[in-house]
């Protein structure tokens, strides 16, 4: 493959998390923005508590994003969660799910990168926190079934998907 020569500009990316504060705020969810490169989001949802992190690395135009569920992993349970996390990563197509290594509580992370973009647009950010919420929401039983309830990772993730039909 031959190499292409192209000019660059120099082109400043701005901080996605000034946007997204400006969302959070217009949604009231409560947060908090210690410096301009961090800003950690609470939001309550039908499971449990979400906290949402957002870090901006300037230097190579990324934004990291995770939102962690309020769910701590056993111990005696953590080989089974690793297994349901294949499950379910072989699923996404966009993100993927994980465990912090120091609070062992699962959580659903992307990374979005930003070089030569101006900035990122309000419909990337809005479909951003709203992937993460409603793929977090999705598989949330399932964690749960294989950290408290003792189902292997194929039985948590096949309930969890189970689409209802008609009303009870």
């Amino acid at each position: 493959m031959s190499a292409v020569a192209v000019e660059e500009s120099p082109t400043t990316t701005l901080n996605p998390l000034d946007m997204i504060e400006e969302i959070v705020v217009a949604n009231q969810w409560p947060f908090d923005r210690s410096n301009d490169d961090e800003l950690i989001v609470e939001i309550a949802a039908r499971w449990c508590d979400y906290r949402l992190y957002f870090v901006w690395q300037e230097e190579v135009s990324a934004m990291q994003f995770s939102c962690q569920f309020d769910l701590k992993s056993l111990a005696s349970r953590r080989s089974h969660v690793n297994e349901l996390l294949a499950d379910i990563n072989s699923r996404m197509w966009l993100g993927h799910f994980d465990v912090c290594p120091d609070e062992h509580t699962p959580m659903f992370r992307h990374t979005i990168l930003l070089r030569g973009a101006p900035r990122a647009s309000v419909e990337q950010l809005e479909d951003l926190v709203e992937i993460a919420l409603l793929e977090s929401e999705r598989y949330y039983p399932a964690f749960q079934f294989v950290i408290s309830g003792g189902k292997t990772a194929s039985e948590a993730v096949t309930a969890s998907i189970l689409d209802t039909v008609g009303e009870a």
